[in-house]
């Protein structure tokens, strides 16, 4: 009987691969999936050392500076990753590189402005961070410190954006082993010598700079294979008749990726600000759980959209309902078995490798985990609605579950702590999503319908 269900398994999982289209997916996907996963095993041990050297609490306090620094950058960024993977590779298929050379110019370019405008508001705001975050003023120079790391990544996003479309994850996978295991190397010093939070903020600062810059180097020797090496001359002019496009693109983004730091990524912030640092503690080794069972999902977007991008650009679209479905069925597997055996094993998991104090954070970790199962199920949705042109619609979710979010966090949080926390971001994603794939299903029949349509003519 136990062969006779591996043989069936085995079937399913190459009659899914048999498709072209999730093959390379799947390819692209183990590039980075090898590199997150190796990012993973070294993460989690950077997070243990780095849990049992500081304590609960110091843990929560360097949850909330990290936090600081990367949601006043996204919220300055124009998420210029997916303004290059869907012009440049548009202009690719069109035969156009020049234009494409000015896509990427003018994304950096953007770019490096927001980001200099984030790090003037993080020496800004670290007073306030140590304040109300941290609850201690002397920790201001720690927000101002990290803040650094965003010159690093200058441009960090344009160049994955690049790297993306050009189908070079290899070398994305290898640059992001290359900065987890740097940064394992100084934590690992910072623990041996006890240096406390300083030791393992430079540890941050130092490893996550040079994984930034490598990124960085990597796409601009792209670009110069790709488009000669004056590429960055080309005159931004060229973009002249998409300006209007570009920039709705750029801004819907924006103000999708600013609504999800307040519904997704600002969640350590948001305790530490209504709560206290012990709680923040819990919940920063929570959502550090939850990256096992993220792990092998986590690539899939980034790989997923630049194909997407292509074949809803030719008209694909029974590949595009294939690659979709069947790459669902993919995560969704993984996904339960893996909460599944976080579900099992969570506590002793906790108790032995982090230490008997963090066992409260096994309850935040299964209210998580329900969230996260439709979160890696629909991984696409973000994705499949910005390659079929309706980049704003995130935006409007996003908006809609902040408001909600908002309200939920200053009734509930303040009550029942971080736990009410993880509960209201286990809903957003189940409602966002929800709303997002049904959005995106009934958008792509109206595209199908148009093209049969314009095929009869």
């Amino acid at each position: 009987m136990n062969s006779s269900i591996a043989d069936r398994l085995r079937q399913w999982g190459n009659r899914i691969l048999a498709n072209p289209l999730l093959r390379r997916v799947v390819k692209n996907s183990a590039y980075l999936f090898s590199a997150t996963g190796l990012s993973a095993a070294v993460g989690m041990l950077q997070g243990i050392l780095t849990a049992r050297l500081l304590g609960v609490e110091t843990f929560g306090i360097l949850g909330a500076i990290t936090v600081f620094t990367s949601v006043i950058n996204r919220f300055a960024s124009f998420r210029m990753s997916e303004l290059v993977v869907r012009y440049v590779g548009e202009f690719e298929e069109q035969g156009k590189p020049k234009q494409a050379a000015a896509l990427f110019k003018g994304a950096a370019v953007v770019e490096m402005g927001a980001s200099l405008i984030a790090f003037a508001l993080i020496w800004a705001l670290a007073p306030f961070g140590a304040r109300w975050l941290a609850k201690d003023v002397q920790t201001t120079a720690w927000f101002t410190l990290y803040g650094w790391i965003v010159i690093a990544n200058l441009i960090a996003e344009s160049s994955t954006g690049l790297l993306q479309i050009f189908d070079r994850f290899r070398r994305m996978a290898w640059l992001q082993v290359a900065g987890s295991l740097v940064t394992l190397l100084f934590i690992g010093f910072a623990y041996l010598y006890r240096s406390g939070l300083a030791g393992v903020l430079w540890a941050y600062i130092l490893g996550k700079s040079l994984g930034a810059l490598g990124f960085t180097l990597a796409a601009l020797r792209e670009a110069r294979a790709r488009w000669g090496t004056h590429w960055w001359r080309t005159p931004l002019n060229l973009l002249r008749p998409k300006f209007g496009e570009l920039a709705r693109f750029a801004i819907s983004t924006n103000i999708s990726a600013s609504l999800s730091l307040i519904n997704k990524d600002s969640e350590l912030l948001w305790i530490s600000f209504l709560r206290n640092p012990l709680e923040t503690g819990y919940y920063k080794l929570a959502l550090s759980l939850i990256n096992i069972v993220q792990m092998p999902v986590s690539p899939l977007p980034q790989a997923t959209y630049a194909e997407l991008s292509r074949e809803m650009a030719r008209g694909n679209w029974a590949g595009v309902r294939t690659l979709l479905r069947q790459g669902s069925l993919l995560a969704g597997a993984y996904t339960f078995v893996a909460a599944l055996g976080l579900g099992l094993l969570g506590k002793p998991l906790i108790r032995y490798l982090y230490t008997e104090p963090y066992l409260p954070a096994y309850p935040a970790l299964m209210i998580l985990l329900v969230g996260f199962l439709v979160a890696n199920t629909f991984y696409w949705h973000r994705p499949a609605l910005l390659a079929i042109g309706r980049a704003e619609f995130p935006a409007q979710v996003n908006f809609v579950l902040a408001i909600l979010k908002i309200g939920g966090i200053f009734w509930l949080v303040p009550r029942f702590g971080y736990l009410a926390n993880a509960a209201l971001l286990s809903a957003s994603y189940l409602l966002g999503i929800s709303v997002s794939v049904v959005v995106f299903a009934l958008t792509l029949r109206r595209r199908v319908s148009q093209s049969v349509a314009q095929s009869a003519l």
